[in-house]
C-alpha cells in the first residue's frame, strides 16, 4: 500500500458466513484493510451511517484525489471478494484462463446465497431445537451438497485441480452445514466434500481469517487486516 494510503475499514462479525467469505479474497487479494469487530447488538454508528443495510461485511474505502477524498461503500459480501479479487488476484481465483468460468462460479453461489442458505437455516434450527424434522430439513440441503460432491469427485477443488472464488465463498456456508450433525457429515456420503473442507479448515489462511480481534466499540483499537 502506497505510502500516506488511508486502508479501508471493513466492518466484521467473527462467525457470520458472509464477512467471513469477504475476509478470506482480503487476504488472497493481499488488499490490508483496518478491521473493526462487531456484534450485532451492539452495532457502531459510523457502521450503520455508511451502509443502511446494518449487517456486515461493509468495506468503506477512502479514495484521495488530487487532495479531495471521496468514499466508495460495498456492503454485499460476493462485492467485496470481487473488489478484492479483480484488484489483485495472485492465485488466479476468478480462472482468469476460462472465459466462462466466473459466469459459472456466480451462477453457483447464487444458489447457495438464495436457496441453500435458507434451507441450512432450516436444519440448524431443527437441530438447534431438537425438532421432529431435522432428518427432513437436511434432505432439503442435499441437492447442493451432492452437487459439490460430485464436482469433488472429479476434482480436488470446486472448479478444477487449483482453488477458486467459488471455493471460498462456499467454505463458511458448508462449515456451518457440517457442524449442524457432526457425525452424519462425517458418513460416506460426503468422503470429498469432508477432505475438501478439511483442507480449508486446517489452512494457515483460515487460522487467519478466524482470528479474533478485540471489539472495536471496546476501546477504537485500530487493527490492520493483512496476511502476513
Amino acid at each position: 500500500m502506497p505510502s500516506g494510503t488511508i486502508p479501508p475499514i471493513l466492518y466484521s462479525l467473527q462467525n457470520c458466513p458472509y464477512a467471513m467469505r469477504a475476509r478470506f479474497a482480503l487476504l488472497l487479494a493481499q488488499q490490508s484493510v483496518q478491521i473493526r469487530a462487531i456484534t450485532m447488538k451492539n452495532k457502531p454508528t459510523e457502521m450503520l451511517l455508511a451502509s443502511l443495510k446494518g449487517t456486515v461485511p461493509v468495506l468503506v474505502i477512502e479514495n484521495n484525489n488530487n487532495s479531495e477524498s471521496n468514499i466508495q461503500v460495498i456492503d454485499e459480501s460476493l462485492d467485496i471478494m470481487l473488489w478484492a479479487l479483480h484488484r489483485n488476484d495472485p492465485e488466479n481465483l476468478l480462472y482468469s484462463h476460462d472465459e466462462k468460468a466466473l459466469s459459472e462460479m456466480l451462477n453457483i453461489i447464487e444458489k447457495n446465497d438464495s436457496e441453500f442458505k435458507s434451507r441450512l437455516e432450516k436444519y440448524k434450527r431443527a437441530k438447534r431445537f431438537h425438532g421432529n424434522d431435522e432428518e427432513n430439513c437436511r434432505l432439503e440441503c442435499e441437492p447442493f451438497i451432492q452437487v459439490l460432491e460430485q464436482r469433488l469427485s472429479q476434482y480436488e477443488f470446486l472448479m478444477g485441480s487449483t482453488l477458486s472464488l467459488l471455493d471460498y465463498a462456499l467454505l463458511p456456508f458448508i462449515r456451518q452445514f457440517s457442524r449442524v450433525n457432526k457425525s452424519v457429515f462425517s458418513q460416506e456420503r460426503y468422503t470429498h466434500l469432508h477432505c475438501w473442507l478439511r483442507y480449508h479448515l486446517q489452512s494457515r489462511l483460515f487460522s487467519k481469517a478466524m482470528f479474533k480481534y478485540p471489539l472495536w466499540l471496546d476501546n477504537g483499537e485500530k487493527c490492520l487486516f493483512e496476511f502476513a
